[in-house]
């Protein structure tokens, strides 16, 4: 799903130093990623998706 990404403050994190980084943005209770190098596309989850994706992350269900 995509979604207007203007109105957003964007973030990148402090670690990225190539054109292979995402930005994360947030606003009107959803959370949105970005290409950093070219602004889109946009990918839109809500506050319950993301929360559950950084869960997993964290919890290792993503590693190779």
């Amino acid at each position: 799903m995509t979604s207007d990404s203007r109105n957003i403050e964007w973030n990148v994190g402090s670690y990225c130093d190539t054109a292979a980084c995402v930005e994360v943005g947030m606003g009107d209770g959803k959370v949105r990623i970005r290409r950093a190098r070219t602004s889109e596309p946009v990918v839109v989850f809500t506050h319950e998706e993301w929360t559950a994706f950084l869960r997993s992350a964290k919890d290792g269900e993503f590693d190779i």
